[in-house]
C-alpha cells in the first residue's frame, strides 16, 4: 500500500473528509452460515432479517443478515472450495472480512481515500433491483479486512440486491449499537495503521495506551484508539509488546494467521439484564479474580448506580474517569480458534476503554491462555 502523501496534521485533529454517518454492517466469512446465524440469533438475540442463497439465485454463497438495535451483522459461507470466501475461512476460521461504513457519497469516499494512499478493493458501483439502487465502493485495510463504503439512501430492500426478507421472531438481549471495533496488527505495525486512519480516513487519535498501561508480570500490548470526526466510529489498533510470555495479541495473530478484527464492543442500556440473559442463552464470559471486587468500592467510589453485588455476581468490570463511569464484560472466543470475541459495554458518561480494568482483564486472559497451553508457546 502506498504511503499517504497529504500534508501532516496533528494526530488529535481530524480531516472528516468522509463525513461518516455510522457503521453500516460487519460481514463475517464463516464455515457454515446457517449454524452461525443460529448462534447469533439464539445466543446473542439478533433477529434474522434477510437471506441470500440458492433460492434467491445466488450460486456462490449462502448469507444471512441479522440485526439487534442498530447493530447489523452479515454471515456468509461459500458453496464450493474455489470461492474466495473458502480461502479466507481456511486461513482465518470465522472472522470479519468487511467493516462497512455509511457515507453520503461512495464515489467521493473512494476518491478521497485512494487519493490519500488507500488501496482500492473496488471502484464505485451500483447494484439494482425492484427496491432501488445500492451503491458501494471499497478499500483495503489491515490484513484482509475491507472498508466498504455504503450508500443505501436510494435502496429500500431488506439489505441489498440478491437478498430476500426473513420473518423470524427473536428475543432481544438489549444489544443496541456498535461502540468500537478493535483490530490486532503485527509488532511494529500499529503506528503505520494509526497513520493510515489519520491520513487516509480522516480520523484522529483519541487515546494511547502503552505497555505500562496494559501489562502484567508476563505479557503486554500497546493500543491507540482512532475516532472519526463525529465520534460515532472508533477503531482501536493493538500490537503486541515484549513480555516474558506470549500476549493475547500474539496468540490471536498465531491462530488467525495474520492481522484482523479482534473484538467487537456492543453497547447496551442495561448491562445487568443483557449479561444475565446472554448467560442464560449459553454465552460464556471471562471471569476476573474475586479479589477485583473486594477492591472495587474503594477504586470507583459511590458513583456507581448499579448494585455492586449484582456486578460481582455477573462478573462485570467497572471503571471511572473524570466524565463518568463504564461497565464492561468480555466473552470467551466465539469460535474454536482463540481469536475473535465480543465485549458488552454500558457507558455512563465515560468515553474511556476501561484502563483501570486492564491488569485484571489481562490476568484473566492469561489464565485462559494457560488452559489452552498457549501462554508459553
Amino acid at each position: 500500500m502506498a504511503q499517504a502523501t497529504t500534508e501532516t496534521r496533528p494526530m488529535t485533529e481530524e480531516g472528516d473528509h468522509l463525513q461518516i454517518q455510522a457503521i453500516d454492517h460487519l460481514h463475517f466469512y464463516v464455515g457454515n452460515a446457517k449454524q452461525s446465524m443460529y448462534w447469533w440469533w439464539k445466543g446473542f438475540g439478533f433477529k434474522p432479517v434477510a437471506y441470500s442463497g440458492l433460492e434467491t439465485g445466488n450460486r456462490q454463497f449462502a448469507s444471512y443478515v441479522l440485526e439487534s438495535g442498530k447493530v447489523r451483522f452479515v454471515v456468509s459461507a461459500p458453496y464450493g472450495p474455489s470461492q474466495e470466501m473458502a480461502g479466507h475461512h481456511m486461513t482465518h476460521g470465522d472472522g470479519v472480512k468487511v467493516i462497512a461504513i455509511q457515507v453520503k457519497d461512495v464515489e467521493d469516499a473512494w476518491k478521497a481515500t485512494t487519493s490519500r494512499g488507500g488501496q482500492s478493493a473496488w471502484a464505485p458501483r451500483e447494484e439494482k433491483d425492484e427496491f432501488g439502487v445500492y451503491r458501494t465502493s471499497a478499500i483495503h485495510t489491515y490484513g484482509e479486512v475491507l472498508h466498504v463504503f455504503v450508500d443505501r439512501s436510494d435502496y429500500k430492500g431488506p439489505f441489498a440486491p440478491g437478498y430476500q426478507p426473513l420473518d423470524y421472531e427473536a428475543e432481544s438481549t438489549g444489544l443496541a449499537a456498535i461502540d468500537h471495533v478493535v483490530g490486532n496488527v503485527q509488532l511494529g505495525k500499529m503506528d503505520y495503521w494509526v497513520n493510515f486512519y489519520h491520513r487516509v480516513m480522516g480520523f484522529r487519535q483519541l487515546l494511547h495506551f502503552d505497555d505500562k498501561d496494559i501489562s502484567t508480570e508476563y505479557s503486554a500490548l500497546m493500543s491507540k484508539v482512532m475516532e472519526n470526526g463525529n465520534g460515532r466510529v472508533k477503531f482501536p489498533i493493538n500490537e503486541p509488546a515484549e513480555g516474558k510470555k506470549k500476549s493475547q495479541i500474539e496468540e490471536y495473530l498465531d491462530y488467525y494467521l495474520g492481522p484482523g478484527v479482534q473484538h467487537i464492543a456492543i453497547a447496551t442500556g442495561d448491562i445487568l439484564s443483557t449479561v444475565r440473559q446472554l448467560k442464560a442463552n449459553g454465552i460464556e464470559f471471562l471471569r476476573v479474580p474475586d479479589a477485583y471486587y473486594d477492591l472495587l468500592p474503594e477504586r470507583v467510589g459511590d458513583i456507581i448506580k448499579e448494585p455492586l453485588d449484582e456486578i460481582n455476581e455477573l462478573g462485570i468490570l467497572v471503571d471511572r474517569d473524570d466524565e463518568g463511569y463504564l461497565l464492561q464484560i468480555f466473552s470467551r472466543p466465539v469460535q474454536d480458534r482463540p481469536t475473535s470475541f465480543i465485549e458488552v459495554i454500558q457507558r455512563h458518561g465515560s468515553r474511556g476503554f476501561g484502563k483501570g480494568n486492564f491488569k485484571a482483564l489481562f490476568e484473566a486472559l492469561e489464565l485462559e491462555q494457560e488452559r489452552r497451553g498457549n501462554l508459553d508457546n
